[in-house]
């Protein structure tokens, strides 16, 4: 991938991250409540003890950012706060994610995502 598109992509990324902020704001929730559950999307690895591919099916359901729209659009619309917090970091989690370049995984393996090889130097020419 070349390294505007590259960038583009990160700028989206953190763009929907802090879209996550606001919509956090928007929630009755001490402001250390967002960084403190951050991170807890990542207990889906879990499935990993299972083998790649139960892995990456949990790993995938927990990142994947419509289940997460879902989530929030649920939490609003039944007005619990609880399930849009949940929705919320759901989908800043995955955001934050593939900020960094953590993708969905595909079965074969944690480091083979949709956004290439994790740990490994792309080897495409730039044109």
């Amino acid at each position: 991938m070349n390294s505007k598109m590259d960038l583009l992509l990160k700028l989206e990324q953190a763009g929907q991250f802090i879209l996550s902020i606001l919509l956090f704001n928007q929630l009755n929730f001490a402001w250390w409540v967002f960084p403190a559950c951050i991170l807890l999307p990542d207990i889906s690895m879990v499935g990993y003890l299972f083998g790649n591919k139960s892995g990456a099916y949990t790993y995938n359901f927990f990142h994947h950012k419509l289940v997460a729209v879902i989530v929030i659009a649920l939490g609003f619309w039944l007005d619990n706060s609880i399930l849009s917090l949940a929705g919320i970091i759901l989908f800043g989690h995955s955001a934050m994610d593939r900020f960094f370049g953590y993708g969905l995984k595909f079965t074969d393996g944690f480091k083979h995502t949709h956004l290439g090889g994790i740990g490994t130097k792309s080897e495409e020419v730039e044109k």
